[in-house]
């Protein structure tokens, strides 16, 4: 599996509303455009940067959006600032106190190689954003907490390891994360541009499946309960839900028990219309893999798939979306 850069659930009974929704009528070409015209401008006069990818725009989100896309595809992820913070909080597992000291000391690091390599980590990319939106006179956060991905271990983790940001738009918070947007990091320990445009004010609900900040007002979510242990156990999403905009509704587990030929149930919540016959289940036992098509079905927005398991054993289940992985399940399947 690819993984993410960057170390960085839940049973839903609210209604859904893409908080992407609410700039419909917005068109971000000029934005895109803009910060494409600029790309690979020095950071060393923030300022002017600032002016030059926002003044020609007029609305706050517009401002925003050629501000995120050009620190996106202009800012490279550092596994080797990643892989030390790494080594110390392992180092400091016990004695948190002593890793945030360090890492408040390590960040004017972080900075001054964002500053003159366009390199950095989650907290460089989270700074950078927060700065230019402050420039252009918008309220913009750093929100600290945990980050869940194919190569983060939460279950060990007693100090936050991710960072991103809430921008206030027209009286109204709203959540991104320009390091998952920007790229991955390869089998080669080498950073991968890939822009995810999914993490761009993206629905508070989906945007906890891989996010629990260490403030819960920054869930961004009323009348809904989600505690650490509910986001540790959850199943595990990838970078293309946010993409395509799937909620994953139940199972509301990773890890899930299950008695031979009895139906196995999967739903979803669905932010945008998707390709129904390009839905297949990706099913791995002792090494042995095979794609099959599960029962679908399609109520307006929610997506139900169905499965029954014949043997015994221990499965891996993904969910495919044009052949790429969107979540992963494992089932204890029982005589």
């Amino acid at each position: 599996m690819r993984s993410i850069f960057l170390f960085i659930v839940l049973c839903i009974t609210v209604s859904i509303k893409s908080q992407i929704s609410d700039f419909k009528n917005i068109n971000f070409n000029k934005a895109d455009n803009i910060a494409k015209i600029f790309e690979g401008e020095s950071l060393h006069n923030l300022p002017l940067l600032t002016y030059n990818l926002t003044s020609k725009l007029n609305t706050d989100i517009e401002k925003f959006r050629a501000i995120y896309t050009w620190i996106c595809t202009n800012i490279k992820g550092d596994y080797t600032m990643h892989r030390k913070v790494s080594r110390k909080r392992n180092q400091f597992k016990n004695d948190v106190i002593s890793f945030l000291k360090w890492n408040d000391k390590y960040t004017k690091t972080v900075f001054k190689n964002l500053l003159k390599n366009k390199k950095t980590m989650c907290t460089g990319y989270a700074y950078l954003l927060k700065t230019m939106a402050n420039i252009a006179n918008m309220e913009c956060e750093i929100i600290n907490g945990y980050g869940k991905n194919t190569t983060a271990n939460i279950e060990g983790l007693k100090s936050p390891n991710h960072s991103w940001n809430a921008v206030k738009i027209n009286n109204k918070w709203y959540l991104a994360d320009a390091t998952w947007s920007s790229g991955y990091i390869n089998q080669r320990s080498l950073f991968v541009k890939d822009y995810n445009d999914g993490y761009f004010i993206t629905e508070p609900i989906l945007f906890a499946k891989n996010h629990f900040p260490l403030e819960k007002k920054w869930l961004l979510i009323t009348n809904y309960t989600l505690s650490i242990d509910n986001f540790i156990n959850a199943p595990l999403v990838y970078g293309d839900v946010f993409k395509n905009g799937i909620i994953a509704i139940s199972p509301t587990k990773i890890k899930n028990e299950i008695y031979i030929n009895k139906e196995v149930k999967m739903s979803y919540n669905l932010i945008k219309m998707l390709p129904i016959n390009k839905i297949q289940l990706l099913i791995v036992k002792d090494s042995q893999s095979k794609i099959i098509r599960p029962k679908i079905e399609l109520k307006k927005n929610r997506l139900l798939l169905k499965h029954t398991f014949k043997k015994k054993g221990i499965y891996d289940v993904h969910l495919l979306l044009n052949s790429k992985v969107q979540i992963s399940y494992s089932y204890i399947v029982k005589d």
